[in-house]
């Protein structure tokens, strides 16, 4: 082995060849190469046993055996009887003659008792004499003389140094000469039949293999096997050395550099791994038959079959040794070595003076490396994206490639993972973990995942996750099959379709795994970081995408892109339109997960398991954390409110609430969803639609939800709080909720519309946004949180069954006004005085007379609108529903003044006046249940009232006359007269007047004294307005107009007009008016009878309106004239006796 130190490269390189082709005799080489072979002599002194050849006689030996010769006077192996049996049993017999092909032969069936041990120990010595001969350079120089000068690095190499064949061998794939291939593909396949072949390797080793116990290392010993199996062993020490195992042994370095060294030199042709050889030959004719050997095909063949059923657990075993080989140094991957080779040099991914030399090998590092650079958009060949293709995904399916794994995550394996290592179950087993789906997981085992998920990059093609790809395969060829196969946004497709019909539970347990680990690197998107890597340079100062910085981790640069898609004003630090598209995708899928959102999960986590650990349907949690945003620790809230602050602005982040509201989206919403741009219009159509018949009940609840939680901070309304920042920081600083801001700011518009301001305070753009704001607050009571807490147990009592939405829970509370708590009913009454001063706010009437107000009132400000609808409520084109309605809020005007603030203003001085002892006994908070007003209707029967007053009064007496539901008091007196009395008019859908007159006709009937006086009431104030008794009214309508046209209404003026012309025996009334006005002096007689006047004025009232009016004129008269005469008699005479007393 003297020669050894000269050629050391030229033996080791020979292994990185093409192929290993079988050489027939008739070839020039072989036959030159055979030549010197045959010429040796019995390398061994002859038949039997193999004795060890003095190494001077050796190279006596291979020196003979390099001069050409006759092959018939050489030595043949074929005639060894140690041999003939073997050769005889295994060899086919037209190789005998061919030294070289009987090694082959021989070396590839040698196991442990195929072979001979005398045999075997033969041909080991034969081969050591071979491959120890310098004057092979001299054979390579003649084979490819050819080629030496085309390749100018080898041609200036100096002969007799052993340095030209390894040059030829760096060149190789520039040789395109046959012979000089074959010669040194033949060299390699003896050198590597046996490491003690290997020049220096037993030196380096020789301490390990004995400590390692790997086999015997004495040239002189019997072979207990292929000394293949001593270099397996050491591969595998050198695997538990880097896992650390327990037990591992540390190797030298020089050991080390040699194993690693050994297998680099056999990755071109798997015969070269003798223990991978052996173990794998079945698997190799079973698998990869039609695999040409070479460039490590039939490697890449057997690793693609590493988990099928079918291989057999030795060679699934050497395949992994192997494989975590290649992760240690990727030179052990020749088809990789080969294929990357020009872009490692050109993107500098081996020269790195700041890494050890060792970490830039690793197979890791290099894929790193090119992955950064295929990721800035740098030309990366097509083959080496290939070769990097298939070891990402070999890095995915097998977790004990990754020391780090197996290192940081053992416990986790053993407690939870184990048995499951196939196919990349155990790897997203252990993704599953570090969700904490599975219970916690060691931080070091997590950051080991997160780092495999960069190197592999998965989310770059999905393929690459084979659990993935098979789990699902049936979902992508459904929903995603638009997609181009292996695109990135493949992944973004399965997302989208996360929670719907087409998803399937294993795809979306396998997704959601990989995803929490891509969520957690921005990098790991490629479709973010292609479109954002500039803006995230510029605004986040990233650095490349391999590379990490303390100041801005991985984690932190997403939060740091969203910041400035959303909250930065300055047109400069604005992220680009792309990079703003991609951050609302991943914004979007976010919300499907809480624990896709790191930041969320790594503040609330403690707040996720106190308050929402039985919430595990999609979604459920956000809306939990939000719905307890005042109990949460303060760094929860604030991620909390940020994000809710964030789906303000764009509610289309709420993934799973466009999916429920996709039907109403496109019938009422789609123009809003196609153009929002960061203005919160989408939310806001959504809750004008609410109650769409497209609406269903997911949406609806999802919407409502929104809602819910805008009230709890004025910031999370955008559109309110763009609108009105300025207003609530001059206005109402220090108040965050926004009920509380709305009352705020609608307080100051109020008392600057009353005090009729110069200026108001609010802005038009507040006061625009304020508006919405109360409207929608207005339709659902707990969007008002005051008013929801006063009434809860009211409505669990009275309105159990009645849905929340369109304010319906607020208008049973109002129907059951006086059933109500004390609490709850003075919130009511509060509620329909704002509403009544501003109709807009009353959400059940708005949307039932919605169409009537188009009809009707376009021309009327909103505060007017009910007074507008009122007015209209007889049309013919009016609504039956919205006329119900607008009924129902005159019944609630006619119950208290307050409510009726067109009365309320025109009545402000006569109220006080003639109502104040009903005013005196009401409390602040108590309803007066239509006193006053029945006060003011008196009030308007003596013709008392100031006329503003009095007009409004008429319309009241002219409503109430023709609807006995308005009239409160007669309704809450009479209610029992009415239900014995006139129960057909009572139960009449149009009302028409029918019941106060059926009461006024069974006056005598009635006994209670109250309802008695409501109805004595009734009359008289009809006789101060025609207009207040519709029935008559009706009756003498045309009679009016005939002869009392001139006459103005009001006052009684026409009343008297007509009973004038029933006394007029020349003036002939309908028969019909006749025989009411009739009617109505008998009930007006009788009511003169039990009620007799109250004042002066009311007996005026009578006597006008008796039929025996002239009558007790005339006697009045007459009574008055008589005193009068008396008067000035008695004046006489008093004035003529004190005139006597003076003159005394």
């Amino acid at each position: 082995m003297a020669d050894c130190i000269r050629v050391p490269l030229l033996l080791l390189l020979m292994c990185i060849l093409s192929a290993v082709h079988h050489i027939r005799g008739d070839n020039s080489v072989v036959s030159r190469l055979t030549g010197n072979a045959d010429n040796m002599q019995n390398p061994a002194g002859g038949p039997g046993p193999a004795a060890v050849v003095p190494v001077a006689a050796e190279r006596s030996l291979v020196a003979g055996a390099s001069l050409p010769r006759r092959r018939s006077t050489g030595w043949k192996l074929s005639d060894e009887a140690v041999c003939k049996e073997d050769l005889t049993r295994l060899c086919p017999k037209h190789s005998w003659n061919n030294n070289l092909a009987v090694l082959e032969c021989l070396q590839d069936k040698k196991e442990e008792t195929e072979i001979a041990a005398e045999c075997n120990h033969l041909l080991w010595n034969y081969k050591l004499n071979l491959t120890t001969d310098p004057k092979f350079e001299s054979v390579a120089v003649e084979v490819c003389k050819t080629i030496i000068p085309e390749i100018k690095e080898c041609a200036a190499e100096e002969l007799g140094k052993g340095f030209l064949v390894s040059c030829l061998v760096d060149h190789r794939s520039n040789i395109s000469d046959y012979q000089c291939n074959q010669y040194i593909t033949k060299m390699t396949s003896i050198v590597f039949s046996d490491y003690r072949l290997i020049c220096g390797f037993m030196d380096k080793c020789r301490e390990d293999i004995n400590t390692l116990r790997c086999g015997s290392i004495s040239i002189g010993e019997k072979d207990i096997h292929s000394q293949g199996e001593v270099i397996a062993c050491l591969e595998k020490g050198l695997v538990r050395e880097v896992e650390e195992q327990a037990g591992a042994h540390t190797i030298k370095d020089e050991c080390k550099k040699a194993i690693m060294r050994v297998a680099e030199l056999s990755s071109d042709d798997f015969h070269l791994d003798r223990y991978l050889y052996f173990s794998c030959r079945e698997d190799r004719e079973r698998f990869c038959e039609n695999t040409l050997a070479g460039e490590g095909r039939v490697y890449k063949c057997l690793f693609n079959h590493k988990f099928e059923e079918a291989m057999t657990e030795r060679c699934r075993e050497a395949l992994t040794t192997r494989q975590k080989l290649i992760a240690q140094d990727y030179k052990v991957s020749y088809s990789l070595a080969k294929a990357c080779k020009s872009d490692l040099r050109k993107y500098r991914c081996s020269v790195d003076t700041n890494m050890p030399r060792a970490r830039e090998a690793r197979l890791s590092y290099l894929l790193l490396c090119l992955e950064s650079a295929v990721h800035r958009g740098r030309v990366v060949s097509g083959e080496c994206q290939g070769e990097m293709m298939d070891y990402r995904r070999m890095l995915m399916e097998d977790f004990s490639l990754s020391p780090e794994i197996v290192l940081q995550c053992r416990s986790e394996i053993e407690g939870h993972c184990s048995g499951l290592h196939r196919k990349g179950r155990t790897l997203h087993c252990l993704m599953r973990v570090g969700r904490g789906d599975m219970g916690a997981i060691d931080p070091n085992c997590q950051r080991a995942l997160q780092t495999l998920i960069q190197e592999a990059d998965p989310g770059a093609d999905y393929r690459i996750d084979r659990a993935l790809n098979e789990a699902c395969e049936s979902v992508i060829q459904t929903a995603c099959k638009h997609i181009r196969n292996g695109d990135p946004m493949i992944l973004s497709c399965l997302m989208e379709h996360l929670y719907t019909e087409k998803m399937v539970e294993d795809c979306e347990h396998r997704l959601l795994e990989l995803q929490y680990f891509i969520a957690r690197d921005w990098k790991l998107d490629p479709i973010l970081y292609k479109k954002c890597q500039g803006d995230a340079a510029r605004l986040c100062h990233t650095h490349g995408w391999n590379e990490t910085s303390e100041m801005m981790p991985p984690g932190a640069i997403f939060s740091c892109l969203y910041r400035h898609a959303y909250r930065s004003v300055e047109q400069g630090r604005r992220l680009s339109r792309d990079c703003k598209v991609e951050v609302q995708r991943i914004l979007h899928q976010r919300a499907l997960d809480v624990k896709l959102d790191p930041e969320l999960q790594k503040r609330c986590l403690t707040d996720l398991g106190k308050w929402c650990s039985e919430k595990t349907e999609a979604g459920q949690e956000l809306e939990c954390l939000q719905d307890h945003l005042e109990d949460l620790v303060s760094d929860c809230r604030d991620v909390v409110g940020n994000l809710t602050e964030l789906e303000s602005e764009d509610i289309q982040i709420e993934a799973l609430l466009m999916r429920a509201c996709e039907p109403v989206i496109q019938a009422h919403c789609h123009e809003v969803a196609d153009n929002q741009i960061d203005t919160g219009d989408l939310m806001e159509c959504l809750v004008q639609n609410k109650h769409q018949k497209e609406m269903n009940e997911k949406c609806a609840v999802g919407v409502t939800h929104f809602q819910l939680i805008q009230i709890k901070d004025f910031r999370f309304s955008y559109k309110f709080k763009t609108a009105c920042k300025e207003d609530v920081l001059k206005l109402c600083p220090n108040i965050k909720k926004k009920v509380d801001v709305v009352i705020c700011l609608s307080t100051t518009v109020r008392n600057d519309t009353l005090q009729e301001a110069k200026e108001q305070r609010v802005s038009v753009k507040c006061r625009k946004q304020l508006r919405v704001e109360e409207v929608e607050m207005s339709e659902d009571i707990r969007l008002e949180p005051e008013l929801y807490d006063s009434c809860k147990q009211d409505i669990t009592r009275l309105c159990q069954n009645v849905a929340y939405g369109n304010a319906q829970v607020i208008e049973c509370l109002k129907e059951n006004k006086r059933q109500l708590t004390s609490r709850c009913h003075q919130r009511i009454f509060k509620l329909q005085e704002v509403e009544m001063v501003d109709p807009e706010l009353d959400y059940q009437l708005m949307r039932v007379c919605k169409h009537m107000i188009r009809r009707f009132c376009t021309e009327s400000e909103g505060k007017n609108v009910l007074q507008c609808l009122k007015q209209n409520k007889n049309s013919e084109l009016m609504d039956p529903k919205c006329k119900q309605m607008i009924t129902k809020r005159q019944i609630t005007q006619n119950t208290d003044y307050r409510l009726n603030p067109v009365l309320r203003k025109a009545c402000k001085a006569d109220i006080p006046k003639f109502c104040q002892p009903i005013l005196n006994k009401a409390t602040a908070d108590s309803e007066l249940e239509g006193q006053v007003i029945s006060c003011l209707k008196l009030k308007y029967a003596d013709q008392r009232l100031s006329t503003d007053c009095e007009d409004q009064i008429r319309v009241i007496l002219q409503e109430s006359a023709l609807d006995y539901r308005l009239d409160l008091q007669l309704q809450i007196h009479c209610t029992q007269e009415i239900s014995s009395l006139c129960p057909e008019e009572a139960a009449a859908q149009e009302q028409t007047g029918q019941v106060e007159e059926c009461l006024k006709v069974n006056l005598l009937k009635i006994k209670q004294d109250p309802c008695k006086k409501e109805v004595l009431n009734m009359l008289k104030e009809s006789k101060a307005d025609i207009f207040v008794d519709p029935v008559l009214h009706t009756a003498c309508a045309l009679d009016i107009k005939h002869h009392c046209a001139a006459i103005p209404p009001g006052r009684g003026r026409q009343m008297s007009c007509l009973m004038e012309s029933l006394q007029d025996k020349r003036i002939r009334l309908q028969p019909e008016c006749k025989k009411r006005l009739q009617d109505r002096i008998d009930m007006w007689s009788y009511a003169a009878k039990v009620a007799p006047a109250e004042g002066f004025s009311d007996l005026a009232m009578q006597v006008m309106t008796s039929p025996s009016k002239n009558y007790i004129l005339t006697v009045t008269g007459a009574g008055v004239a008589l005193l009068f005469l008396m008067g000035l008699l008695c004046g006489r005479f008093t004035k003529r006796v004190t005139q006597e007393l003076k003159d005394r």
